[in-house]
């Protein structure tokens, strides 16, 4: 019988390596993710930190001209940075071409009120500080459906369980999906686990993880991962495209994101930072080239999932209570 199963993808450098004698240790099985998006892919990209019209109209010119396919698009700054106009005319662009949207929620600790996020420790960080600021994610949520965008960002537990609740109930669009701002990302399996219960659809994991935390994040749960394989500056800048393919076989299903090191920050932006933006915006396109190829030079570029795919498949989640009698 004919072996047709396809061959695994070589390691950077190994033929050179091991005429000298380093040869590595074996992959180990036990290692690789059990898991995959629903399409049967293990892995889907995404181009974040896209601010507006203007700077989605430059990713996808540049995806195009750099042959980079994208799943999904992502915002930073929030809904409430957006006008109507705005929101409609990147729904309206996403959707000619396949890619889902996702946008911010609203108010964060480090724009809010309080100088505990402007400490050493950070304080709250970026989660939603008292009612008002949960009632103002729930409200852009809300607007943001309505305007056709299908995919919402969150950086605070109790503003995901709201919404998540919200979806369940009908209020929110059923196949509405959450993700988990990287700002907040778990980093142990058991709190992983924790944010796929709440009702997240995809988790940002911080980029400085070992191999071996991915594995183990895997054995937990299997909420798709949001990975910058290169981190922003704030993340820490971490620039890991060697690890691409083990990444994706440790952590599948995963969203490989281009991110940006050595860029200064544009939250929240505004026609002031135009011009850093749209560089900013053409170089992530091109950041996401250099992974590809690098994928494919290794042989390790097979298992995307198709352009349009974008639900996570079926997740664990923590029992909804019913709602309280009006």
């Amino acid at each position: 019988m004919t072996d047709m199963s396809p061959a695994a993808p070589r390691r950077p450098g190994e033929r050179a390596l091991a005429a000298l004698g380093h040869v590595p240790p074996p992959l180990s099985d036990a290692d690789a993710s059990p898991h995959a998006f629903p399409d049967g892919g293990t892995w889907r990209t995404e181009i974040p930190s896209v601010e507006g019209p203007e700077a989605l109209a430059t990713v996808l010119k540049e995806s195009a001209r750099l042959d980079v396919p994208i799943h999904r698009i992502s915002q930073g700054s929030g809904v409430w940075m957006l006008t109507d106009a705005e929101i409609t005319e990147m729904v309206d662009a996403c959707a000619e071409r396949d890619i889902e949207l996702c946008l911010f929620t609203g108010p964060r600790g480090t724009w809010d009120t309080g100088a505990s996020t402007r400490t050493d420790s950070g304080g709250g960080g970026l989660r939603a500080r008292g009612h008002d600021a949960l009632a103002g994610c729930v409200e852009d949520a809300l607007r943001a459906t309505e305007l056709g965008v299908k995919c919402v960002l969150v950086a605070d537990e109790g503003v995901l369980w709201t919404l998540h609740r919200l979806r369940a109930s009908g209020v929110l669009p059923a196949d509405t999906t959450f993700k988990v701002s990287a700002l907040v990302g778990p980093v142990n399996p058991a709190a992983y686990a924790v944010w796929e219960g709440l009702g997240a659809d995809s988790i940002n994991i911080p980029s400085d993880l070992t191999l071996a935390h991915f594995s183990e994040i895997r054995r937990a749960a299997r909420a798709p991962m949001d990975l910058y394989v290169e981190a922003p500056d704030d993340l820490g800048g971490y620039v890991r495209m060697y690890d691409a393919a083990e990444l994706i076989r440790r952590g599948a299903p995963v969203y490989l994101k281009f991110g940006l090191s050595k860029s200064p920050g544009i939250y929240p932006y505004g026609a002031h930072l135009r011009d850093l933006t749209l560089a900013t915006a053409r170089e992530r396109v091109r950041r996401g080239r250099l992974v590809l190829d690098l994928l494919a030079r290794h042989g390790a570029d097979g298992g995307m999932s198709p352009l349009g795919s974008r639900l996570p498949g079926e997740l664990t989640r923590f029992p909804v209570p019913a709602a309280p009698d009006a």
